[in-house]
């Protein structure tokens, strides 16, 4: 049976099948490789995907949308037309179409696939993926990282060993991973990324430059001048390594002009480059690999046709990336290639494929400063950790007489539960004892599907527990948010809340975040006594803190692995 390999882009989606020992490639019906993620409805109320939607996208724009894989995950819902979607039914529609064109190609139905998503997607998105994929009628057999997709397309397409970094950065995501290919064994040693920095950051990037210039602020386009704008420089973004353009548009019913050239899109885009670099540097870190060990720097995603792209990514490694495979198909040929090795293709059978836990999965405990207990995130299984990965915890009873434990599970780098994603929990009895005296130990399990098996042993009675964490948390209600902002307008001004105080914290995070094991306990450490100082609210105390804390965070900051 065949499975078809799908490419659930931001801008562009693509399908592919694996034949013959090859990727093919698969048009749609009108001929062309990738289809706009784009969704209408015209007059007669009937959906519009594709090209005839993107080509409405300017005279109709309160019946299109576009850009809605960024909303994987959440609840948000979309106006258009007379009607509402989520952003699984939008791209269940863009599936669906996507479906059709293959089986027009093929001439038989299609019931499986392969979905590619972006390595750094949490399990809410891509659990929206999968649940997009059903939708369409489709059986996803499983959902494969972008960047580890497109690094199997390019490492057949080679036949080169050694060590790669692959930059996929799309029309709204950057994914980054580092892997090593060594005969036919494919293994990921990390990944990094931004869900929220791809080509449709660039045009907004010029927009917003085009409108400065004419004083001139979005909220007061109209919807046909915006979409207006942002389509003329999606072109010119494409021609950017020519000849200056001029651009006129229309602002707030005005008639403006602006010359766009090299030199003026380079600046406009300058603070994005950056943002670009710090997911390379966090996967060479945590990968344990300097950039002078990288033997092949690849470069994937539509987006990465940018020469500054190119040239900011060459920079950082001093050499030139390599971009034999068109960057608009690697992901979906390497989508093609894990539906072939799914389908026990002949072709594949010495290719063996490994990957990572993008994201750190731990629970909520407890722990001591000062004789007080604080909340702290306990993580389990740590970030880039080779999956299919098993890892055990043991924690402890904190209270005389305590007679449950409650699990909950999280997804996430920060060091503020609160601030993770919530996955599910588990209330485990435990027998009446002095505090400390009762434990549990807390054992996760992860697979390349990304479904979490939670198992619970209570150590005094030996009884287990177990739950299987697959699906989506409920999202915020309306409620729940009203209630937040509620209790946000009641606090007071803290000296943690002062600027000082708070850059260092907000440091303390970052290196946190970007941080692994030993070093990352030590900077949680330095950040719970900086901020049990904080509480105490003492100037004098708090001054000489945060000398001291400054001082620690500047000799973890000093690594560099570039």
């Amino acid at each position: 049976m065949t499975i078809l390999a799908i490419d659930l882009g931001t801008t562009n989606s693509a399908c592919a099948i694996w034949r013959d020992g090859e990727a093919v490639s698969i048009p749609n019906r009108l001929g062309d490789l990738l289809t706009p993620s784009v969704v209408g409805v015209d007059e007669r109320g009937e959906i519009l995907v594709g090209r005839a939607a993107k080509e409405r996208l300017i005279t109709h724009p309160s019946q299109t949308v576009a850009v809605f894989k960024r909303l994987m995950g959440t609840s948000h819902r979309v106006q258009v037309a007379r009607q509402e979607f989520t952003a699984v039914e939008l791209s269940s529609l863009v599936i669906k179409s996507l479906k059709e064109d293959a089986e027009a190609f093929l001439g038989y139905p299609v019931e499986q696939a392969i979905v590619s998503v972006p390595a750094y997607f949490n399990d809410n998105q891509r659990f929206a993926t999968k649940k997009a994929g059903e939708l369409a009628g489709l059986k996803v057999d499983r959902l494969v990282n972008e960047p580890t997709a497109a690094a199997m397309a390019y490492g057949l397409h080679e036949k080169k060993e050694g060590t790669f970094i692959i930059v996929d950065l799309g029309g709204g995501t950057l994914d980054v991973t580092v892997l090593e290919f060594f005969e036919g064994v494919m293994q990921v040693h990390s990944s990094s990324g931004d869900n929220f920095l791809g080509g449709e950051d660039f045009v907004d990037a010029m927009v917003e430059a085009a409108l400065s210039r004419a004083e001139c602020r979005k909220s007061e386009l109209s919807a046909v001048e915006l979409h207006q704008l942002q389509m003329k420089m999606e072109t010119v973004k494409r021609r950017i390594s020519g000849p200056a353009q001029k651009v006129s548009y229309l602002a707030a019913g005005k008639p403006q002009e602006i010359t766009v050239d090299t030199e003026w899109f380079t600046k406009v885009v300058t603070p994005l480059l950056v943002r670009l670099q710090r997911p390379i540097e966090n996967a060479l870190r945590d990968a344990g690999i300097p950039a002078r060990e990288i033997d092949e720097v690849v470069l994937v995603g539509g987006s990465t046709k940018l020469a500054a792209v190119r040239s900011s990514v060459g920079k950082l490694f001093r050499r030139l990336p390599a971009c034999s495979i068109d960057p608009d198909f690697a992901v979906v040929r390497g989508g093609a290639v894990q539906a072939g090795l799914a389908d026990k293709d002949a072709a594949l059978d010495d290719l063996v494929l490994t990957d990572v836990c993008p994201f750190t999965l731990g629970i909520d405990s407890v722990g001591m400063a000062d004789g007080q207990f604080f909340p702290v995130y306990s993580p389990i299984i740590e970030r880039n950790a080779t999956v299919p990965v098993s890892r055990v915890e043991r924690f402890s009873t904190v209270e005389d007489g305590q007679a449950e434990i409650r699990v909950r599970v999280f997804q996430g780098e920060n060091r503020q539960t609160s601030k993770n994603v919530f996955l599910g929990s588990l209330n485990i009895p435990v027998p009446r004892n002095k505090a400390m005296k009762e434990a549990i130990d807390v054992r996760f399990s992860y697979d390349m599907n990304g479904i979490l098996d939670v198992d619970v042993t209570v150590i005094s009675n030996g009884k287990k527990y177990n739950k299987v964490i697959k699906n989506s948390p409920a999202c915020l209600t309306e409620e729940d948010i009203k209630k937040s902002l509620d209790r946000l307008c009641k606090l007071k001004f803290h000296p943690r809340d002062a600027e000082i105080n708070r850059s260092l914290l907000a440091k303390g995070e970052r290196l946190y975040e970007s941080s692994l094991g030993e070093e990352r306990d030590m900077i949680s450490q330095l950040m719970t006594q900086f901020e049990a100082v904080l509480d105490r609210q003492n100037d004098i105390e708090i001054a000489k803190a945060r000398k001291a804390f400054q001082e620690k965070l500047e000799q973890f900051d000093m690594e560099e692995w570039l």
